[in-house]
């Protein structure tokens, strides 16, 4: 008859926890056995009885039967394993940032794996491991500049304020032109996508010209006016502002957000301005091509026509910018401006920190 078996009780909230268990779907497939084992258990069903039902063995029911009348519902868990002891100190762990952020090495400007791992005795997954914990990169290196700009934190409360608070009955508009884009024929076909295989195209090419694109974005909606232009001059730039007061409703003020650049600044620009009030220019300071949102614009542009595209003319290639606004246009989406003045103030306040050494 076999040794009498203690008997299993389950309380509600156990029960609650069990089946929890069983209908999550990010439970593993052993958890999921173990809590239907002690459900069906509950029952009163014979050991071999649940095995049969479930696919399993009756020393298998038994063990998480017994472990469920032992320890409750935490018995049903595996604990946890130390594994192998740890092979680097937090002495060396520490030694080895210090070391990476205070000294360059001898032989190069920054640090590998191989070297660091050399100069403090560990090997080089270590060093790596290392690194990743407290996210260091010595191989990347990022780019910064610091404006000069006499008024910049007049400016950039200027456009920051029409970015987070438009005024009414206005149209604030982002204006730049995307200089030097050029038609590029390749001397060799390109090759198509294929499983495990990148598309590839010949480093060689042919130009067929350059165009410039004169762009002009609505923050609010997304939507581009944008006219190609074989030159950009200040009679280019003119043409452009006609353009875009003849795209506007007549009632409404616009405010443009613009560069230093010097076509935006002379007396024919000057003059056409006073005769059309409704347009008033916002310059961003300078070496801050940042604070314009119309560049965001124009690298998705360079990344989804021209860096892969094939045109043998400036009119295939002009053709082809005018389809992709007018395909960014159906579908456009606004643009969000999310950081204030102050912050974007007190993150360049750091960088003059770091650069004065302080």
């Amino acid at each position: 008859m076999g040794r009498p078996k203690a008997r299993l009780e389950v309380s509600d909230e156990q029960r609650d926890r069990l089946l929890a268990v069983v209908r999550r779907t990010t439970s593993t497939q052993s958890h999921v056995l173990r809590a239907r084992i002690v459900l069906e258990c509950e029952k009163g069903i014979d050991n071999q009885d649940v095995a049969k039902a479930l696919g399993t063995t009756g020393q298998t029911v038994g063990k998480w039967r017994r472990r469920f009348i032992a320890e409750g519902f935490e018995g049903l868990f595996d604990a946890p394993r130390l594994g192998s002891p740890r092979s680097v100190s937090d002495e060396i762990v520490a030694a080895t940032i210090r070391k990476t952020l205070d000294e360059s090495p001898k032989k190069a400007t920054h640090w590998s794996t191989r070297m660091m791992a050399k100069e403090r005795g560990i090997s080089p997954s270590s060093v790596s491991r290392i690194w990743r914990a407290f996210g260091l990169k010595p191989h990347r290196m990022d780019s910064f500049s610091l404006s000069g700009d006499p008024f910049f934190v007049e400016k950039v409360r200027d456009v920051v304020g029409l970015y987070m608070r438009p005024p009414d009955n206005a149209l604030v508009l982002c204006v730049d032109e995307k200089s030097q884009i050029q038609a590029l024929d390749r001397a060799q076909p390109m090759l198509p996508i294929r499983p495990t295989v990148n598309v590839r195209q010949t480093d060689r090419y042919i130009r067929h010209g350059t165009t410039t694109l004169f762009a002009a974005l609505d923050v609010a909606t997304g939507r581009v006016i944008g006219k190609c232009f074989r030159k950009h001059r200040a009679k280019e730039f003119i043409a452009f502002l006609t353009e875009i007061d003849r795209n506007v409703p007549d009632h409404l003020d616009l405010h443009l957000i613009l560069d230093n650049y010097a076509t935006h600044k002379i007396p024919d620009v000057k003059r056409w301005l006073l005769r059309n009030p409704r347009f008033q220019l916002h310059f961003t300071p300078t070496k801050s091509s940042w604070l314009n949102l119309v560049e965001s614009f124009f690298s998705l542009l360079s990344r989804r026509k021209p860096k892969r595209g094939v045109h043998r003319s400036t009119l295939a290639l002009e053709k082809d910018i005018r389809q992709f606004l007018d395909v960014h246009n159906d579908d456009p989406v606004p643009y969000q401006w999310t950081k204030t003045a102050d912050q974007i103030l007190r993150s360049l306040q750091r960088y003059c920190d770091d650069v004065a050494g302080k």
